[in-house]
């Protein structure tokens, strides 16, 4: 009897009205509250919630109902979408903000004006009290009406959010104007009230400005594709949107123009400038039988190229979509920033009515606590001010300088940031989790074959025998292996085909297994083979025993060549290095990260190649589940995360076993699915760049963590002494929350190469 759990599903919602992380949280409990489901993840940053569920129910619907029931808005999506935000619905969001704020200073500025007339004596408007309580009407509860009833929810639901600290301050500030005209002994705090709605809507509008900047990766990465294409239609040529492009379609692409989506190219050649999905600025020559990538700029010839894969297979959907997801995820770093949240505004809440308790109960002591810090402050709580008042001008205080909106925004904004730059630089990161673990690498292993070598065997070294010149050599035995499938023949037919020489025909093929093979050329037998073949035939190698043996020492695979009876020279072959590969290793051995290569090699070629590379340890002659088992070892002894980075199938184990799985983009489907991070091209140097992206992201998290924190220290002491304003109190909130956007959106000026020359002035580590 099968017992195991039945597969999640996954439904998707795109959720409009969210203004910080609180709201997050709170649409977060309350899925996770509902029977069936068995995760939610909530991103105030891509307005996007995914549930994960154990069975059909709650459906979609029912998932909406609950949202809307938190008083957001929701709309079902498909799992394979794209795009979570509706482009228009972000709009009329925005503009709605726009307006709130337009409202809110419309009233608020006249206030403002009369009241400061009215504190200076210069001017004494009658029945000023009367119109600051009807002015603010309108700010608190038309522009602030939105707030007001979130805090009212997040009572109702017992989820307490930020907007609950703004809406309390606010009213409680708001009630004074009201209570004094009805003849109470306490000052008017209603101008003030207006004052903190009015800069609040404007924090908030300008936070949405800046999220929206930080959030458009998405929209700016799908905007790249081609709008049109021209294709093959019944023996012409006819012009069709993008999206009637079907899988099949003759495309023809002219020069300057944009590939339409990904292909075969049929016939022509030509350079494409590849850098949006490459990130590398040189093009890249194409020829019939590569594969192109819709979006890429075809600079040169014409091309015409047969549609492989449309609409959301698309290399460049892709690319968006794993942009979603990563964006939509959190590092660990986040749970630490939404436990403190969740805990912080209970306690704000608990501190600002101590703070009116103690106003209320002991004045004397808190004005001499007040006066005991005035000599160090160019400011002075308020004269004259009644019992009452000084306690609800404290506690007003309190209540708007804690929101926590910037402790909730310091971690989202940076990931997406960080993970909307990320492809520009050729890099692919799945989840924000991998940021956090690309920055705490201690050990990489990498694969050999395909990973640090090119994979196949390419030609090294040509030598001719006394009397023969090498494009000779190199054209008899190209002309013989060119009827060969051997990956060594083909080596050298490559090789062939790129020399001067010209290339020679052959006749009467006849290979040897593990030896050899011969052929008539230009009338007399030419052999290519092992030492043994051309010994069998009775040729006499020893004048290239030495260079045999050399050759067989650096672990390269020699071919020797003969024509009738004279030996014409010998041929090495072997998997050589990436040129980046060197400068990689040399990178991170300088970053203080250990470089292990792990391969099913034989020992001898795995130390040639280790040599050359300059990695610090390798483990040779391990099959696919050695590989993984040396990885968690590894994860075992070491203090930091463990990595993996490889190309093949061979991989995909020791990719998905590691703290963190980097495959590359040309690879096999397998271990790029096994992998947090694929590198697009097959750059090596992209590692570094990935890791310094990280770091980069990293430390912007902790400073605006470092800032969120720091500035609500200093400020709630002062807060509490009744030592700092409620209006200047909301505008450093507005501002802090500001300032975490703002300096998140620093990452964009990230400078690779800066920062690599920087790391190569390092010594490597030993």
């Amino acid at each position: 009897m099968d017992t195991s759990p039945p597969p999640l599903q996954e439904a998707r919602l795109s959720i409009s009205g969210m203004t910080c992380s609180g709201c997050a949280a709170k649409i977060e409990r309350a899925l996770k509250q509902q029977e069936g489901v068995a995760d939610a993840v909530v991103s105030v940053m891509t307005n996007e919630a995914v549930v994960q569920r154990t069975a059909d129910e709650p459906t979609q619907e029912m998932l909406v109902e609950i949202v809307e029931g938190l008083g957001f808005g929701a709309i079902p999506l498909a799992m394979d979408s794209i795009a979570a935000a509706d482009p228009e619905a972000a709009e009329k969001e925005f503009a709605r903000a726009r307006r709130r704020l337009q409202i809110a200073w419309v009233f608020t500025v006249p206030i403002m004006f009369f009241m400061v007339l009215h504190m200076t004596g210069l001017f004494m408007l009658p029945y000023f009290h009367t119109l600051e309580v009807i002015a603010a009407i309108p700010v608190l509860f038309w522009a602030g009406g939105e707030t007001l009833g979130k805090a009212w929810r997040s009572v109702l639901h017992r989820m307490p959010v930020m907007d609950l600290l703004i809406a309390l301050g606010s009213l409680a500030a708001f009630i004074t104007g009201p209570m004094q005209l009805l003849g109470m002994p306490l000052q008017s705090f209603t101008a003030v009230a207006s004052m903190i709605m009015a800069f609040h809507l404007t924090g908030r509008y300008l936070e949405a400005k800046a999220r929206g900047r930080a959030s458009d990766a998405i929209q700016n990465l799908l905007e790249l594709g081609a709008k049109t294409a021209r294709i093959e239609r019944d023996g012409a040529t006819v012009e069709v949107p993008i999206e009637a492009v079907v899988k099949g379609n003759i495309m023809l692409v002219k020069p300057g123009e944009k590939v339409p989506t990904d292909g075969l190219i049929l016939s022509g050649q030509s350079a494409l400038d590849e850098s949006m999905a490459t990130g590398e600025s040189i093009p890249v020559e194409k020829a019939p039988g590569d594969t192109v990538i819709g979006a890429t700029v075809n600079t040169t010839g014409a091309l015409r190229v047969r549609a492989t894969h449309v609409g959301e297979q698309t290399f460049l959907a892709q690319v968006a979509r794993l942009v979603q997801q990563a964006q939509a995820s959190r590092p660990p770093i986040q749970d630490f920033a939404d436990q403190l949240t969740g805990i912080f505004i209970p306690i704000i809440l608990l501190v600002a009515g101590a703070t009116f308790t103690a106003w209320m109960a002991m004045p004397e002591m808190m004005h001499a606590l007040s006066d005991w810090a005035i000599p160090y402050l160019p400011w002075s709580p308020l004269e004259d001010a009644t019992r009452l008042s000084m306690a609800l001008y404290a506690a007003i205080a309190v209540l708007v300088i804690s929101c926590p909106c910037a402790m909730g925004l310091a971690t989202p904004t940076a990931v997406m940031v960080g993970t909307g730059l990320a492809p520009q630089k050729g890099i692919l990161i799945r989840e924000g989790a991998a940021i956090q673990s690309l920055k705490e690498l201690s050990v990489i292993f990498f694969d050999k074959t395909g990973t640090l070598t090119h994979g196949k065997p390419r030609v090294t070294d040509v030598v001719a025998v006394e009397g023969v010149r090498q494009g000779e050599l190199v054209a008899h035995a190209a002309a013989v292996e060119m009827f060969s499938e051997h990956p060594i023949a083909k080596a050298i037919v490559q090789y062939g085909e790129n020399t001067t020489a010209p290339m020679m025909s052959a006749s009467e093929f006849i290979a040897t297994p593990g030896l050899g093979a011969e052929a008539l050329v230009a009338d007399e037998v030419v052999r290519v083979g092992n030492a043994a073949f051309l010994q069998e035939a009775g040729l006499d190698i020893r004048p290239l025993k030495d260079t045999v043996g050399r050759f067989g020492s650096e672990a390269k695979s020699v071919v020797l060549v003969a024509r009738g009876e004279r030996l014409l020279g010998a041929i090495a072959v072997a998997d050589t290095l990436k040129p980046d590969s060197v400068r990689a290793i040399k990178l991170l051995k300088r970053m203080k990260i250990k470089c292990v290569m792990l391969t099913g090699d034989n020992q001898a070629a795995a130390e040639v190649i280790a040599d050359q590379v300059g990695v610090d340890e390798v483990i040779a002659d391990v099959l696919p589940d050695g590989k993984a088992k040396a990885i968690s070892k590894y994860k075992r002894d070491t203090i930091g995360k463990v990595a993996m980075v490889g190309d093949g199938i061979n991989d995909a184990a020791a990719l998905a076993g590691a703290d963190l799985g980097i495959a590359l983009g040309a690879g096999a489907d397998i271990a790029i699915e096994a992998a947090d991070v694929t590198l697009v091209h097959n750059d090596l140097r992209a590692v570094t760049t990935a890791i310094l992206l990280s770091r980069v992201t990293y430390t912007k998290i902790k400073q605006n963590l470092g800032w969120a924190l720091g500035y609500n220290i200093l400020a709630i002491p002062l807060a509490l002494l009744g030592l700092l304003h409620p209006v200047v109190a909301e505008i450093c909130m507005a501002l802090s929350s500001i300032n975490v956007v703002w300096n998140a959106l620093r990452i964009r000026k990230f400078d690779n190469e800066k920062m690599t020359k920087t790391i190569l002035r390092r010594p490597a580590h030993r």
